[in-house]
C-alpha cells in the first residue's frame, strides 16, 4: 500500500502557474493580465448554461471576453478569467495514462487561454492536427 494522494487545488495551480510561466514573453503579453483559478468542478449554474450533465466532461473554461470583441468603449472590462477543474483533469489523465499530469495541465490551460485570442475549439483542434 502506498500513501500516494491525488494532486491538491494548489498543487494544480502551481502546475499551471509553471505552465503559464513557461509561455513565451510575448504571448503572455498579448494575453495580458488572465487569472487561472483552480476548483474541483464547474458550478451547477456553469454547467447547465453549457448544457453539460456530467462535470468530468468539463476540464477548462475561459470566461471574458475574447480580444476579438474587446473594445476600449467598454466601460469597464471584466477580469479575465481560465478555470480549470481539477478533478476533470485528473480523470482525464488517470483515463489516457499517456501524458504526463503537468503536461495536460499545461494543455487545458493553453486551450483556454486560445479562446481569449478568439480561437474556437475546432480552430484550436484544426491547429493542433497541422502542427503533428
Amino acid at each position: 500500500m502506498t500513501d500516494a494522494r491525488a494532486p491538491s487545488l494548489d498543487d494544480l495551480h502551481v502546475m499551471a502557474q509553471t505552465a503559464w510561466d513557461a509561455l513565451p514573453r510575448e504571448f503572455r503579453a498579448l494575453a495580458g493580465d488572465v487569472l487561472i483559478r483552480i476548483e474541483d468542478f464547474a458550478d451547477e449554474e456553469v454547467l447547465a448554461e453549457m448544457g453539460i450533465e456530467d462535470p468530468f466532461e468539463l476540464s477548462g473554461l475561459y470566461v471574458g471576453v475574447d480580444l476579438t470583441r474587446q473594445s476600449i468603449s467598454d466601460p469597464a472590462p471584466s477580469q479575465t478569467m481560465v478555470f480549470l477543474y481539477r478533478r476533470a483533469i485528473l480523470e482525464e489523465w488517470i483515463e489516457r495514462g499517456d501524458v504526463g499530469l503537468a503536461e495536460l495541465v499545461s494543455h487545458v490551460l493553453v486551450h483556454e487561454i486560445g479562446h481569449h485570442f478568439g480561437l474556437s475549439d475546432e480552430h484550436m483542434d484544426q491547429l493542433l492536427e497541422d502542427a503533428d
